[in-house]
């Protein structure tokens, strides 16, 4: 049986790991802010992982085999955790991650064909970090969210030192190139799936085919990797039990554009027009691109974990949004 702590995750997929991690008859504690209760059978510790001294009171003398951390966010957020959880708290340190951490990296080559972009793109080693920058405001953290796990991946990734100059232990005589984190981070493609997706960007889709309205896209409009909700469960739920370090992509095989999203949304509304409108300025429809976000997943292969196709899923996708629309009322 592994001890393992999820930090935040009572939603999406991250219930749904929760869910296969009790199946397996691991362990399970959930910490969060007491907002929601985890599963039954599952340990609950309340603290607000912001503040260093009551997620060390929450956590007392616990120790785990892994952590998976579903809500840092920040530089700030990952150097709080890697304090609290460096000095044998746990062997394995998961981070979900996400594809926007290539958001400043070209994943095109001439003649616009697309390349997806391998892991070593954004080696979070090389990733300055910003701790003075205003990361406790909500706003901030929503407009940076790709460079906010960018940093994040940094601090974990560092040589022992925390971005102030002192180690994980608060010492700044210690010898920071033996404390090495046991990290990895998780880059997650767009994800989609489950009648309990709250994101509500497949739904946008539907809504402007159901009755005409123009879908905002780019004029130069680029495809993306993604990953069904029950395949990243899985993805996360193998990542605890390996023991690679450093960061992996995790996605589908294929990609698809926003014309191909559509084709799959209309499938199901026959009376319905698929209407594109280009622009070059302003706000665009979720899942339109003007740069590619498609991610290479060959070290996960090569690691093991075996991923579907993007086709294969997306109709089953496509039909468990509309459901739960359905179920809405809508």
């Amino acid at each position: 049986m592994r001890d393992v702590l999820v930090i935040g995750g009572n939603r999406y997929f991250g219930k749904r790991l929760i869910d296969r991690l009790m199946a397996a008859g691991d362990r399970v504690t959930v910490l969060n802010r007491g907002s929601a209760s985890p599963p039954a059978g599952a340990i609950h510790l309340v603290a607000d992982r912001d503040d260093e001294a009551a997620l060390n009171s929450a956590l007392g003398d616990r120790a785990f085999d892994a952590v998976v951390d579903q809500v840092c966010y920040t530089p700030r957020q990952a150097a709080t955790a890697r304090r609290v959880f460096s000095g044998g708290r746990t062997r394995r340190y998961v981070l979900t991650s996400t594809v926007e951490v290539y958001e400043y990296e070209d994943s095109l080559v001439y003649e616009d064909t697309v390349v997806p972009v391998r892991e070593d793109a954004v080696d979070p080693r090389t990733v300055p970090v910003r701790l003075e920058l205003p990361w406790h405001k909500p706003e901030f953290r929503e407009t940076h969210y790709g460079e906010g796990k960018r940093q994040a991946e940094a601090v974990l990734a560092s040589t022992g030192a925390d971005p102030d100059g002192t180690d994980a232990s608060g010492d700044p005589a210690a010898d920071a190139a033996e404390l090495p984190f046991p990290y990895t981070a998780v880059r997650v493609a767009h994800v989609l799936g489950g009648e309990d997706d709250f994101t509500g960007r497949l739904d946008h889709y539907a809504r402007r085919i159901r009755t005409g309205t123009p879908i905002a896209v780019p004029t130069e409009n680029r495809p993306a990797t993604y990953i069904h909700v029950e395949e990243i469960a899985d993805f996360l739920f193998w990542a605890v039990g390996e023991n690679f370090t450093g960061p992996v992509n995790a996605a589908s095989h294929g990609l698809l554009t926003t014309e191909e999203l559509c084709a799959a949304v209309a499938l199901h509304i026959p009376d319905g027009r698929t209407v594109f409108q280009n622009v070059d300025v302003g706000k665009v429809s979720p899942f339109s691109f003007s740069r590619s976000y498609g991610m290479d997943n060959s070290r996960a292969t090569e690691l093991g974990f075996t991923f579907g196709h993007v086709q294969e899923w997306l109709p089953r996708a496509v039909a468990e949004m509309l459901a739960a629309e359905a179920g809405r009322g809508r």
